[in-house]
């Protein structure tokens, strides 16, 4: 196949050009940073509709990273850098004689309710907003999510399969990841609980993950909105203590709320990445018969500690 992955330069689009270029695929990235010294082919941003004619799949990942304080400006960034790249993607589409058989679009898990009480799935899911004991502030998240999701389904492309992709968080050993920072905290004692340690977490293993978008290519009948996330999220702080075990290290020094905010401060980001609850499940996946390598975040975190390739 000729896979195109826009935004494909940071840690998602890396995983996913490194395995389907392992696999014997042809991979081109569409980004705005030189990658010259890797494997598969970058190109522009202006070459992008050229590169989708005749592709068998786009998976667009261009976004601006979230790991920053939200600021008017960076706000703004992160909204417009989203819904453009996707109109962008979608257009490009349309305008080629020969479109992708599918195009997956890239979302997030935060899309749903901050809540401690149920799952969050595809069919029954609370979109969130307004919850009485989160933040006003944590609502842009959610509108930038709708406003993602709302310009895939604007998007005229009626030869191309859509998906929307609600992504956990990805797990890998890869610098710079979730999975690395997290790891390095424990080694440092810092790997207690995060606030009261009652909040959700939803991940997913870097392996089922790039196992889960080989099968939504694969299988033609399934489309929309897609949770794909482990199973069986967990509590933040049974969450910690798998990690700490995994890696060895009995001492970890809780966070209280309070500190978070301050780090969140003095490392320009903010306390939603660790304190929302999200709960999200997988239905759609298991429903079409997809089976996780990695359902239990104890095995996971094992095997990444243990050094697993991703």
């Amino acid at each position: 196949m000729k896979i195109v992955i826009p935004g494909g330069s940071g840690h998602l689009g890396t995983l996913l050009a490194r395995h389907f270029g392992a696999g014997g695929h042809k991979v081109v990235v569409v980004s705005r940073h030189e990658t010259n010294t890797l494997p598969w082919r970058r190109v522009g941003w202006e070459d992008l509709q050229k590169e989708i004619e005749g592709a068998d799949v786009v998976i667009n990942l261009a976004g601006r990273n979230v790991n920053c304080r939200y600021t008017p400006v960076n706000r703004r960034e992160i909204m417009m850098s989203r819904v453009e790249s996707t109109r962008a993607v979608g257009e490009a589409i349309a305008n080629v004689a020969n479109p992708p058989h599918v195009w997956l679009q890239a979302s997030t898990a935060t899309i749903y309710a901050h809540r401690f009480d149920d799952d969050n799935d595809e069919h029954t899911g609370r979109i969130g907003g307004g919850e009485p004991d989160a933040p006003r502030s944590w609502d842009f998240s959610i509108e930038v999510a709708r406003a993602w999701e709302t310009a895939v389904d604007e998007s005229k492309t009626p030869r191309t399969r859509k998906v929307k992709l609600r992504s956990a968080i990805v797990m890998s050993t890869g610098r710079g990841g979730p999975f690395d920072i997290l790891r390095r905290l424990v080694r440092f004692g810092l790997g207690g609980r995060q606030g009261d340690g009652r909040q959700y977490i939803s991940w997913i293993h870097a392996r089922d993950f790039l196992r889960a978008i080989e099968w939504l290519i694969e299988h033609r009948y399934t489309d929309g909105v897609v949770n794909v996330a482990a199973p069986n999220p967990v509590p933040n702080e049974e969450f910690m203590r798998e990690l700490r075990h995994a890696c060895g290290t009995r001492i970890g020094l809780p966070a209280s709320r309070w500190m978070l905010t301050l780090g969140a401060v003095l490392f320009r980001t903010e306390t939603e990445l660790v304190l929302k609850s999200r709960r999200v499940v997988p239905s759609c996946l298991l429903e079409t018969g997809f089976r996780f390598e990695f359902p239990l975040w104890r095995a996971a975190a094992r095997d990444l500690c243990a050094g697993s390739q991703f």
